[in-house]
């Protein structure tokens, strides 16, 4: 019978609530990873029964689409059992929505509203339990917590004894949104009742779900999965290795430059510029969603005497939202790390490539002046020689001549030479400055590694 397989199904943890706007093909898609039973979307009655354009779009099934809980908001009895009566042959269960916050919702009439009025939900159930014939069709109600948890435990007594199926406990307060999970008033509410209880509310992964089934002994939980951080964590890995390659030793910077200069990367030039703006938005959206997750887990925390597995489930939230700020943060860093490194690389590449053509120009300038230099030795030396034999004035006249002609190619090599060295060193002061930057941030790169390591 149904209600024998939905008690087997609380145990198993593996409900889900599917608020998916792909309704048929989502509760298909997780039904093919072992979801044993689904919830559609919140349909109103009333606007469900008023309409066929209405029901042929809100509600949408086939045969493999079972077991199906259809949830309704409703405010009347026998709305709610006439909807109830219609879906039926297509489904196995009700569920009365008394827990959505919206604004729209409670000014309606229906939603958290309902939870201040026991004695409406109470007939609400017993019609539809009246009313359709299939003897074991489920009816439950999903609920939010009172400020004064004896009306929650008084209101779900009621319903209890009108033969409500379970009760879905969002552990919230309808004006809480972000607040930690009261996770102490749901297993209050467990306790006062014989029927199943489903705790919702901050349920992300399946270690949520074991620890607040030991927090509060609920029959079952609705779960939400998510790969975000366990993506931010594998790219943040994928830096540190990019990072690491790039500072190796043995691979110079000129080497470096060949690469970054393949064709390819100026294919894809103009989509990673937009793909490195982007991956900034993203990873600035998650850091402050770590953010906000900390400030939430960091406020008021239940006294340790009080509740000792209440002050440790709200810690261990705590830790895991510090954890996917420090993974955020320094996944943000080392992008922009990254982009630096590998301009100051094309840098470093290009300073030791200019050294190079500068210090190869000196040493033409040194060998020039030193020719030069042998060749007024030479021409000082024919000078004495000829001093002392006939035709002097004549020969003497030209060697003056070329003495003046040497002299001023000497004095022009020699404003070369300086050039050429003050250039030198002003290269040379700029590739020092970068190798300090570069060994800079070898170091922050070295310190980083020994503080994720840590």
């Amino acid at each position: 019978m149904f209600m024998d397989e939905c008690v087997g199904v609380f145990h198993l943890w593996l409900l889900v609530s599917c608020f998916s706007p792909l309704r048929l093909s989502f509760r298909c898609l997780v039904r093919k990873y072992g979801c044993d039973m689904c919830f559609t979307p919140m349909i109103v009655a009333a606007d469900f029964m008023r309409s066929v354009k209405a029901r042929d779009s809100e509600f949408t099934t086939n045969s493999s689409d079972r077991p199906l809980i259809i949830q309704f908001a409703a405010k009347d009895a026998q709305t709610l059992a006439d909807a109830a009566c219609v879906v039926a042959p297509f489904s196995d269960g009700v569920d009365l929505n008394c827990g959505c916050p919206q604004r729209w919702a409670v000014a309606e009439g229906y939603g958290a509203c309902l939870i201040n009025k026991p004695q409406l939900v109470k007939d609400m159930v017993r019609h539809v339990k009246n009313q359709v014939e299939k003897p074991n069709y489920a009816v439950s109600i999903k609920i939010r917590i009172h400020k004064d948890l004896r009306k929650t435990v008084d209101l779900c007594q009621k319903v209890e004894a009108a033969g409500v199926s379970w009760i879905t406990v969002h552990g919230r307060t309808p004006e809480e949104r972000h607040q930690p999970v009261h996770y102490d008033a749901i297993k209050t509410i467990k306790d006062s009742l014989s029927i199943p209880v489903i705790a919702n509310g901050d349920i992300k992964n399946l270690q949520d779900v074991e620890s607040i089934h030991q927090l509060t002994g609920v029959d079952g939980m609705p779960t939400e999965m998510t790969l975000q951080w366990t993506a931010v964590a594998l790219f943040l890995y994928v830096e540190i290795g990019i990072l690491v390659i790039l500072c190796l030793p043995f691979i110079s910077p000129q080497r470096w430059q060949k690469i970054f200069n393949l064709s390819i990367w100026n294919s894809i030039g103009h989509f990673w510029n937009k793909g490195f703006l982007a991956m900034i938005i993203i990873l600035i959206v998650l850091f402050l969603d770590a953010v906000r997750e900390v400030r939430k887990y960091s406020g008021t925390q239940p006294s340790k005497e009080a509740m000792p597995s209440m002050y440790d489930h709200l810690h261990m939230k705590l830790f895991r939202a510090q954890r996917n700020l420090y993974i955020s943060g320094f996944t943000l860093f080392l992008w922009l790390v990254m982009r630096r490194v590998i301009m100051l690389i094309n840098q470093l590449a290009v300073a030791n490539n200019t050294s190079k053509a500068l210090h190869a120009q000196t040493e033409a300038a040194n060998q020039a002046a030193r020719q030069y230099m042998e060749d007024i030795e030479q021409l000082k030396q024919a000078l004495t020689d000829d001093a002392e034999g006939g035709n002097r004035g004549q020969k003497n006249e030209l060697l003056r001549k070329e003495v003046q002609k040497l002299t001023e190619e000497l004095k022009i090599s020699d404003e070369a030479l300086k050039k050429s060295t003050s250039e030198v060193q002003v290269m040379k002061k700029q590739t020092e400055s970068l190798t300090k930057e570069y060994d800079r941030l070898l170091q922050e790169h070295q310190k980083l590694q020994v503080t994720d390591f840590l």
